[in-house]
């Protein structure tokens, strides 16, 4: 195959994927808690009879921007923001531990503590049930405490701790993104809690998406692509014109 035309198509190529992931990206701007995508490449060297003296870019593993969001104060009791570095576990349905940074939890009908997806969040003994006519209270270590419902100022509430959310720190390096979204250990099994992770009650975690930095960088990779077109039409004329060249000699 022509060099110039490998390079064009590979990086047209390229530059797709990277389009794909910026308007995935866009697409998520306003999703709690998400974590921008980011193309990762690598060089990879050209193999064979001579010297390994050129390479080609290649697609790796999409990474991500772990940079947090900006937090938006929300006033809700179910509504949480990991301060920090950090994550909320949840068990998929497959009894698989998960990772999140979107604090809006809820209730589910059997007295559940979920995330709006209806996934449960992890606990120090597995879910957290809420018992019913209760008003819930989160801590910044994550414990989920209740008071009965209408309880006034002037009577003894008591209060009950009935469980704690998973909080967790795995390396960054050890984290990869599901197709659903949420955070795994690239490893499999579980992270352990960390109780220097903690919480902001009633604020949810924006997405750290830069709407602005990615509308530009999406206008520079169309010109990219734009150029890697033109690149493979000049190959297409330069190799037409050799063919009449030849044919004429011929």
């Amino acid at each position: 195959m022509d060099r110039m035309i490998y390079v064009s198509m590979t990086g047209a190529k390229h530059t797709l994927g990277q389009q794909a992931a910026m308007s995935h990206n866009l697409a998520n701007a306003n999703t709690t808690g998400y974590r921008a995508e980011t193309s990762v490449l690598r060089a990879v060297p050209i193999l064979g009879n001579t010297l390994p003296t050129r390479a080609f870019v290649v697609d790796s593993s999409a990474g991500a921007d772990f940079r947090p969001g900006t937090e938006q104060h929300t006033g809700r009791e179910l509504d949480v923001a990991v301060q920090g570095p950090g994550w909320i576990a949840v068990q998929l349905e497959d009894g698989s531990e998960a990772y999140t940074r979107n604090g809006s939890l809820h209730i589910s009908s059997a007295g559940i503590l979920q995330t709006r997806n209806g996934l449960n969040i992890r606990g120090d003994a597995g879910p957290i049930s809420i018992p019913p006519n209760t008003v819930v209270t989160m801590g910044r270590d994550g414990t989920v405490s209740t008071v009965p419902a209408g309880a006034g100022s002037n009577e003894p509430s008591i209060s009950s701790t009935i469980g704690r959310i998973k909080l967790v720190n795995p390396p960054e390096a050890q984290l990869t993104r599901g197709l659903d979204g949420l955070f795994r250990l690239a490893a499999g099994g579980e992270s352990e809690a960390d109780v220097e992770v903690t919480l902001s009650s009633g604020a949810l975690e924006g997405s750290n998406v830069n709407v602005v930095e990615a509308l530009v960088d999406m206008i520079s990779l169309s010109r990219q692509f734009e150029m890697h077109m033109k690149m493979l039409k000049n190959a297409e004329g330069n190799a037409q014109r050799a063919s009449v060249l030849l044919s004429v000699n011929g």
